[in-house]
């Protein structure tokens, strides 16, 4: 068979179209209708592994939940995670393949299309509808030559395309007829209609632009969608600082962002739960006192090292120790706990060592094999609580700190705790992710009565209430295709 295919498409990027694909998923699925999401290239340091053992966008992990279908390499078959400002780790189809700075990967695009449409191929050879989502914007001019993400892809593969645009951000009707306006005819041609996101107040004061820009450019509207105030969903890459109303907190939680924070979306429970007080500390801020420290996982570990210590954090950490606080080290944060971080094929930049926190009595060395999988196991606390999650880093950590776990994955210990209890340190990601393990670790940190939250029921939540709200909105007469 021959799949249906939508492409959503934004002016800007964080202009709403991981959720509004993550949305049309979900209202397919009800439908009946076989979907899956995908995405030519993501360039995110946010991923998840997938159910076939590779590694995909965050984002992409999100909409296959939504579609009701199993996470796998073709919903994302380019993945650019990046080093430096001028340089990405390329994963194909799951795995790592080269490591380019932006011209280079450029020049490779012609056989990342290559990847890209094998993908499309397997999907559209076997699901009712494919969804597509772009990439930052398609009016991106400099980056017209070989492009697969957006216009570049619909051209090759003949999709339709939704342009979406954010109301919030202002300038929406400037945004529309600015990107329409540098786009080729053909490309122009295949703009079904659009998509204004994020509205709050009287539709009745919009409606004259509407009627304007439709004017304008002789194309419809097919949906304002409202702002969903409180709408929390996996993140494609951007830290989430938006505020969260909540009421006392039992405990205060702080977590650094160094400039290649990678799955920061690990602490979204902990961002969530309404008994935490959660905050950030970013460039030019300060660690606050807190009872519960948590440094994130890095895609470039002894750069982000450098960044820590450059901004005086490293005297701060120890002075948190000393008061009695508690540390998680996640990944890449947990490489900078123990005493040396080494790196003899250069996988971060010049070959050599570095010297990490010495926290923890172990050593990580960086290996060209990027481990990749989804895990099941248990806490090393009492009671033993459930854990789910997934690894994903190129290092292997020795050291005699890991003859006390921190948890046990599939079976085989995982991680270290220190002597005084202090510390807890992982390779899991997702390691908040089980109710029960969320109430562990903040029990571990010093929080009592713990109230049970489960992050994962939230996200479904938020993911009905996110289609319910595009599915009232959109004219589907209007956008012209049979949804079934």
């Amino acid at each position: 068979m021959s799949a249906r295919a939508l492409m959503v498409q934004g002016c800007t990027s964080d202009a709403g179209k991981t959720t509004l694909v993550a949305a049309l998923c979900r209202i397919f699925r009800r439908r009946g209708i076989s979907v899956a999401p995908f995405k030519p290239q993501n360039m995110a340091l946010n991923s998840a592994v997938t159910a076939d053992g590779g590694e995909i966008g965050r984002a992409q992990a999100l909409q296959a939940l939504a579609a009701g279908v199993a996470p796998r390499i073709d919903f994302n078959p380019v993945l650019l995670k990046p080093t430096t400002d001028r340089r990405a780790q390329v994963i194909v189809h799951g795995r790592p393949v080269s490591d380019l700075d932006a011209c280079d990967y450029h020049a490779y695009k012609t056989t990342a299309m290559t990847a890209v449409m094998q993908s499309w191929q397997r999907l559209t050879a076997e699901f009712d509808w494919v969804v597509v989502e772009g990439a930052g914007s398609p009016a991106e001019i400099n980056l017209r030559d070989r492009d697969i993400a957006n216009m570049g892809f619909a051209e090759v593969a003949d999709v339709p395309v939704i342009l979406i645009a954010d109301i919030d951000r202002g300038g929406v009707f400037a945004h529309i007829v600015g990107t329409l306006e540098l786009l080729s005819p053909s490309e122009r041609a295949r703009v079904k209609g659009f998509v204004i996101n994020r509205f709050r107040g009287d539709i009745a004061l919009l409606q004259p632009g509407l009627e304007w820009l439709e004017a304008r450019t002789g194309k419809p509207v097919l949906a304002v969608l409202p702002y969903l105030h409180g709408l929390m969903l996996d993140a494609e890459d951007a830290v989430a600082t938006h505020t969260i109303e909540k009421g006392a907190s039992k405990l205060k939680v702080t977590a650094l962002v160094y400039p290649r924070c990678a799955n920061h979306n690990d602490l979204d429970p902990l961002r969530l739960h309404p008994e935490v007080d959660f905050s950030w500390v970013g460039p030019g801020m300060a660690i606050p006192p807190c009872d519960l420290l948590v440094l994130p996982g890095s895609k470039a570990v002894q750069a982000d090292l450098e960044w820590l210590r450059a901004a005086g954090h490293e005297a701060s950490i120890r002075r948190h120790l000393r008061y009695g606080g508690k540390l998680i080290g996640i990944c890449g944060g947990y490489q900078m706990l123990g005493t040396q971080v080494h790196d003899p094929l250069g996988l971060e930049g010049a070959a050599g060592s570095r010297a990490g926190l010495g926290l923890l009595d172990c050593e990580t060395t960086l290996a060209a094999q990027k481990q990749l999988r989804n895990v099941n196991g248990s806490l090393e606390l009492p009671g033993a609580p459930p854990l789910i999650g997934y690894e994903i880093h190129m290092g292997v950590t020795r050291g005699p700190a890991l003859a006390r776990p921190a948890a046990l994955l599939d079976d085989r210990p995982d991680g270290a705790r220190s002597d005084d209890d202090a510390i807890f340190a992982t390779y899991c990601h997702g390691l908040f992710d089980h109710p029960q393990a969320l109430a562990a670790l903040l029990g571990w940190a010093g929080m009592k009565e713990v109230l049970a939250v489960d992050f994962s029921a939230r996200r479904e939540a938020d993911i009905e209430r996110l289609a319910d709200a595009v599915a009232a909105a959109m004219d589907w007469g209007r956008l012209g295709l049979s949804v079934g």
